[in-house]
């Protein structure tokens, strides 16, 4: 299985997850010329601009580097600025390993 067909399976299972846990998918892989963010929610009143990895022979939290979720926040801007909302948001963290493991607002 190509890396953008795991990838695609781990959203389905993140998206599914999130879904199971009251949050509702507003969009999914939106891409800006900042970057993409492959799922965005909303869950009381907040927004969750979601990054989702997957791994099986690393920990694919390490892949969540300080320059991606800086292209993170620029592309939740860019979302909010282009959907004309002022929404109070957060970036997550989905990991999809053995289990799904939900990370709520990693940035800092």
């Amino acid at each position: 299985m190509n890396t953008r067909k795991i990838g695609n399976k781990a959203e389905d299972r993140a998206c599914e997850y999130l879904q199971n846990k009251g949050y509702e998918i507003i969009e999914r892989n939106f891409y800006s010329k900042f970057g993409e963010i492959d799922i965005i929610a909303y869950k009381d009143g907040v927004f969750h601009f979601v990054e989702v990895k997957s791994g099986t022979s690393f920990e694919p939290v390490y892949n969540i580097t300080p320059a991606k979720i800086k292209r993170i926040v620029k592309t939740a801007q860019y979302y909010i600025k282009l959907n004309k909302i002022d929404p109070v948001f957060c970036i997550d963290a989905v990991i999809v390993k053995d289990g799904i493991e939900h990370l709520v607002n990693i940035s800092f």
